[in-house]
């Protein structure tokens, strides 16, 4: 990035003197055409330079600034005087291809002063001291644009590396759920081996010996009867009692959907969702928590979309005769609220349990859900 730099600063440089240097010679030599060893000088100064932008390799770079540099002083003590304010340049660039410092160009420079021409003198320390400002500045803008490069490559470096963090812990979360699964079918597995099992596998060993004491001993073969009918009530009992345990209730299903509904809110999106609850919350059937659920996600997504909110509270509570549940945030709002698709799906929905949705824009919006219930 500095050489680059450093390169347009010397072309353009270059250029910019050169162009000085043929100008002033012309008007000077109005009354005769240029010499063609002056016209010479120029065109070999110019494709030694522009070969010097073409090479890639800093050793010949280095070799034609040093041809560059000898052909400025031949032609300043053979031909045109005026060559020499192209010296400054070739010294620098030569200070910079080889990794001097700057200072030194800045001695160098000085020296041509006691064989230079007395009338070119104002016009050499100028070039030399435009030259070096020209040259610090370059050298500071250089090391700026280095500096952000580096802190861009390690910025791209830290996004691979956090992108290479999540994709590792998406992949352990999905072998996270995938194991958590296993362990939990394996329990049941065995968990219905040991209850059920063995209790249908009693049952059976009684009902085999009621059969081979049937017509020798009936009393017996009715005891044993009446004994697997009691062990396969019992694996009944173990059967039922053990989907009640591993069934979640349906008020957990719904409380835990909305609360991973406002846990992404909160992760994927640029606001804070929170949810709060009240009241006996298992009168709330299924049916009612897909209500729920359903017109949250609509005043949710609605809120995003148009009230550049920062905040969104969701609310479940359990009244007298209603089922409430809100959906507040705290954007611009609206005076009036124009019923769209989604507020008049929310509706619907309601509708479909006999229930009703209100719109309120004065702050902010808020979407009420009103459920009515039976309270027994």
């Amino acid at each position: 990035m500095k050489s680059v730099a450093m390169e347009y600063w010397t072309i353009g440089n270059k250029s910019t003197v050169l162009g000085y240097i043929i100008t002033a010679s012309f008007l000077a030599n109005m009354a005769t055409e240029l010499s063609p060893w002056q016209i010479l000088c120029y065109l070999l100064y110019m494709a030694v330079n522009i070969t010097i932008s073409i090479l890639k390799k800093p050793k010949l770079k280095l070799v034609f600034a040093g041809l560059s540099t000898l052909l400025v002083i031949a032609c300043a003590v053979s031909l045109e005087p005026l060559f020499l304010l192209l010296l400054p340049i070739s010294i620098y660039e030569l200070i910079f291809l080889s990794g001097k410092s700057s200072l030194l160009a800045l001695l160098v420079m000085l020296l041509p002063l006691f064989f230079a021409p007395l009338e070119l003198i104002p016009q050499y320390l100028l070039s030399a001291l435009l030259s070096f400002l020209l040259y610090s500045c370059s050298s500071v803008l250089s090391e700026r644009l280095r500096r952000l490069e580096e802190e861009r490559e390690r910025m791209r470096a830290d996004l691979q590396r956090l992108a290479r963090t999540l994709s590792e812990n998406n992949e352990y979360i999905r072998q996270s759920e995938y194991t958590i699964k296993l362990e939990e079918r394996s329990r049941l597995s065995q968990q219905i081996h040991d209850d059920v099992g063995h209790a249908v596998a009693g049952a059976l060993i009684q009902m085999e010996a009621a059969r081979m004491l049937l017509s020798v001993d009936r009393e017996k073969a009715t005891e044993l009867l009446g004994n697997a009918i009691s062990i396969s009530k019992q694996g009944m009992e173990r059967i039922r009692q053990t989907l009640k345990e591993v069934k979640p209730k349906p008020e957990e299903m719904g409380i835990n959907r909305l609360r991973l509904f406002v846990d992404e809110l909160s992760t994927k999106e640029t606001v804070t969702a929170t949810l709060t609850f009240d009241g006996d919350i298992d009168v709330i059937s299924p049916f009612q928590w897909q209500i729920i659920q359903q017109n949250a996600t609509e005043a949710a997504t609605n809120a995003l979309k148009y009230s550049r909110a920062t905040a969104i509270n969701l609310e479940v509570r359990v009244l007298n005769k209603f089922i409430q549940a809100i959906v507040s945030d705290n954007g611009v709002g609206a005076e009036k609220v124009v019923k769209g698709l989604g507020i008049l799906g929310m509706e619907e929905r309601a509708a479909s349990a006999g229930g009703t949705v209100i719109v309120d824009g004065t702050n902010g919006f808020r979407v009420t859900t009103l459920i009515p219930y039976m309270n027994e």
